[in-house]
């Protein structure tokens, strides 16, 4: 079965088309700066590439012009359109109505609508890409799979906030959580490596790239996390707050601030960049760093402390560790931060091997030290994998 996978943003869909159940990649590509002038296309299929520049006004052009490169002559992975039967979605937020991924029909359309006020930012675009795909490709069988699932595990103690009752009763306001695709496949990704059943490990996954998260894992389902009913809390992120004392936006509300102000403050002006003040990168903090910047050491120094502590919070809610899985690009291929991270974790049985962690840069493997309790892992991650063989299991009626 061929299985398209599909992530819609604001201004780009990233896709891989899959030969499935082998989970081989036949072809990966992106169209970037939809709605701009200069639009661009860019495909992989082996080793031929594929590039194509001009206006691609919106979502349907976009969809169109990713169908016509996969048939391409030039740099194609397949002779017809009609071989790919499904098309497996990335959704960001299924509230509390979807715990897996699930075929798409008139009612999860409508669901998806529902909870785009709590996801402005990513399901309105994932929404564009569903239909868009539903217009190109009738006759194939369309997935969604939502970041949200995985934390459908999640106890009634741990997604409450402590407001008033009513408040969730009313508008659902709880923890949800995010990157849940991505916890589950590094999650199901360590079991293997520790050759443990995918219901038998307790695992920290630490997801951290522009935006970070984390989830505690017990026995295979997720039990905690550090984001809630918006991606907006918990860790320090490249441009977003994580947690703060929520009194700051009354307080700079009193000071002239409006609600468009503090948002864009909270999500788009603070994490990493509002600290240093220069970037969002982690990249470029470390150089400037390195050169003496203080603002920049000081963002570093703060966003490691800040998931450190999460670590040493959910390895209280397991009572008993068997990994630390860290993913996404800064946590695949950062060791300084890996080893920032997990400096001191050694009460907890956590201790990293330098050596192993300088060598282990965008590939999996085990830095912890050969006496640690827990190990500690680098996977990156394969949402995209995670999608189609969601996507594959449904469709075919196979047992994940």
């Amino acid at each position: 079965m061929k299985v398209l996978v599909i992530n819609a943003g604001s201004s780009s869909i990233k896709y891989q088309l899959y030969d499935m159940p082998q989970a081989n990649v036949l072809a990966k590509g992106s169209v970037e700066r939809i709605g701009e002038e200069a639009s661009k296309l860019s495909q992989t299929c082996g080793d031929k590439t594929l590039t194509k520049e001009g206006h691609v006004a919106d979502h349907e052009e976009a969809m169109a012009m990713i169908l016509e490169a996969l048939v391409s002559d030039q740099g194609g992975a397949i002779k017809s359109l009609a071989e790919i039967e499904s098309v497996g979605h990335r959704v960001v937020h299924g509230g509390e109505e979807f715990t897996g991924s699930t075929l798409i029909d008139e009612a999860v359309i409508a669901s998806v609508e529902k909870f785009c006020d709590l996801a402005p930012l990513h399901n309105p675009h994932n929404l564009v890409g569903i239909r868009a795909a539903m217009h190109k490709l009738p006759n194939a069988n369309q997935v969604a799979c939502f970041d949200t699932a995985f934390h459908a595990t999640i106890p009634e103690v741990a997604y409450m906030y402590a407001l008033p009752y009513e408040l969730y009763e009313t508008y659902r306001i709880r923890r949800y959580g995010f990157h849940g695709t991505s916890h589950r496949y590094v999650a199901r990704r360590a079991a293997e490596l520790l050759a443990m059943g995918k219901y038998d490990v307790n695992v920290i996954t630490v997801h951290l790239g522009n935006g970070c998260s984390m989830a505690a894992v017990s026995q295979g389902r997720s039990v905690d996390t550090s984001m809630g009913l918006t991606p907006l809390e918990g860790l320090v992120m490249g441009t977003r707050t994580g947690d703060f004392d929520p009194a700051i936006l009354f307080y700079l509300a009193d000071k002239g601030y409006d609600i468009k102000q503090l948002n864009t403050l909270c999500n788009k002006k603070s994490g990493l960049l509002g600290i240093s003040g220069k970037s969002n990168d982690m990249r470029n903090l470390g150089k400037l760093a390195a050169q003496g910047d203080t603002r920049a050491q000081l963002a570093i120094d703060i966003f490691c402390y800040r998931v450190r502590k999460y670590i040493g919070t959910y390895a209280a809610v397991l009572d008993g560790v068997h990994a630390v899985v860290f993913t996404g690009g800064i946590g695949e291929n950062s060791p300084e931060v890996r080893a920032k991270i997990c400096g001191g974790l050694t009460s907890l049985g956590i201790d990293v091997d330098a050596g192993r962690n300088r060598g282990m840069i965008g590939s999996e493997g085990n830095v912890s030290t050969d006496t640690s309790r827990a190990a500690v892992l680098v996977i990156p991650t394969n949402e995209e994998q995670a999608i189609a063989k969601d996507t594959y299991a449904i469709v075919s009626g196979t047992e994940q």
